[in-house]
This record gives C-alpha cells, structure tokens and sequence, in this order.
C-alpha cells in the first residue's frame, strides 16, 4: 500500500514539474512583462547602432574604440552592415 502512495506522490511531483518547466513564459503574459522586453530590445537594438572610431595613436599603433580621441584624426566606423552583396573583383 505505501508502495502505491509513493508512485502516486512521485507521479504528482513529477506532473507538477512538467507543467512548470513547459508553461508560456512568453512576454505575452503581463503588461508589465512586456514593456520590460521592449525596453530591452530597443536598448541593445540603441547599443548595436553606435559606431565605432578607428584611429592611430602616437606609437602608431591601430585602435578602435567607442568614443572618438580628442587630439587625432579617426574614421567613423558604422556597425551596421551594408545592405546587399558586394562583390570585389580584384582579389
């Protein structure tokens, strides 16, 4: 008879973890949950854009970095891939 029980016990336990494990934790379930996601999103979306500096400095050394030098020239380097293929010939 404890047998039984046990199996029943483990059965219910085991039910109880599926469900948890398998339930919708989509951003669909809270407003709240939601408007977190898209703050999210659009914060890394914000990071992603930011473009990168590339200069050299006085050693001649090549640096990039996310803030431009103030005493040398730099390239402005757009993170953001170029639509399309391009295709270079010369190689």
């Amino acid at each position: 008879m404890r047998a039984a029980w046990a199996i029943l016990a483990g059965l219910a336990v085991g039910g109880g973890v599926a469900w948890w494990l398998g339930r919708d934790a989509s951003p669909r379930s809270s407003p709240e949950a939601r408007q977190r996601a898209e703050r999210a999103a659009a914060a890394q979306t914000e990071d992603a854009l930011r473009p990168l500096y590339r200069w050299r400095d006085a050693a001649g050394n090549l640096q990039v970095t996310d803030a431009p030098p103030q005493d040398r020239p730099y390239e402005r380097i757009a993170r953001e891939p170029e639509p399309g293929i391009r295709i270079e010939s010369g190689r």
